[in-house]
């Protein structure tokens, strides 16, 4: 039997051709690494601790020199998911992406839109035999708003109300920093007087507010109102008379209150001595 070959339809692939594509294959996916003698390692510069906010885009780093032909996984340690291979994304959660430029020695990890939840650690992994890991800790925070000293705090009639407002984990400073008295904005120019208000903005802001010889009027609750975080509620007692039932027995007096009772214990002792 004779075969015939039809040269017209199978004709071959222009070795060129081959080249170039295979060339491309390489330069775009195996990244054709020139070959260096020694063991892939972390740039010692790899964080390993990172914070994020909640719902703003967060990128864990790692740095790998001398990677050759070896690849960059990003592994979860909570459920030892494998979340990226390369420059391939391997999770259904669409938040996790892988990013890497060409040549680069960084294979980053983003997540879009993290939560709490996304807390905790991390590990970039170089495939060597075996392989190699850089572990790096993610914790996710939420704006919060704290009044030092809260919930409760018992100020003596006379003296000067003091309350700190903190402010952490906003993406930028709070704009203003608004307090109510009683659901009531506070009115720094009424007749009442005596209230002052001193404002820092950074990292951690704060919001102090003054309210110079307290009356029973000023008693309640005070209220700060950050304009990008949660606000934080306080009441203030105005004591004037004995130190009444709810705190007798209690550690936690200020120290404003704790010692006219030393001072009076004091002065009593000398008496009873002489």
């Amino acid at each position: 039997m004779i075969c015939r070959q039809d040269s017209g339809n199978n004709k071959p692939r222009d070795q060129s051709t081959v080249s170039e594509s295979s060339r491309r294959f390489r330069t775009e996916f195996l990244e054709d690494w020139p070959q260096v003698p020694g063991a892939p390692y972390f740039d010692p510069s790899t964080p390993d601790n990172v914070t994020g906010l909640v719902g703003y885009p967060v990128t864990l780093l790692c740095k790998v020199k001398n990677l050759q032909n070896r690849t960059v996984s990003w592994v979860r340690h909570r459920d030892i998911h494998l979340l990226t291979v390369g420059r391939y994304t391997y999770t259904s959660d669409q938040r996790f992406e892988a990013q890497h430029k060409p040549r680069s020695e960084e294979w980053a990890l983003r997540i879009r839109s993290p939560q709490r939840r996304d807390s905790g650690q991390y590990e970039c992994q170089i495939s060597t035999t075996p392989p190699v890991g850089h572990a790096v800790f993610l914790n996710i925070v939420a704006p919060e708003t704290e009044i030092l000293g809260g919930p409760d705090l018992f100020i003596y009639a006379g003296s000067t109300i003091n309350l700190t407002c903190i402010v952490k984990h906003t993406p930028e400073p709070p704009s203003t920093i608004n307090w109510t008295h009683r659901g009531k904005t506070i009115n720094f120019d009424s007749t009442r007087g005596g209230i002052s208000l001193v404002t820092e903005k950074g990292t951690h802001s704060s919001s102090r507010l003054l309210v110079q010889s307290a009356r029973t009027s000023d008693a309640g609750s005070y209220q700060c109102a950050p304009d990008n975080a949660l606000s934080a509620t306080a009441r203030v007692h105005v004591l004037t008379g004995e130190t009444p039932a709810a705190m007798q027995g209690s550690a936690q007096w200020p120290i404003s209150l704790r010692l006219p009772a030393l001072f009076f214990l004091t002065v009593s002792l000398i008496k009873v001595t002489v």
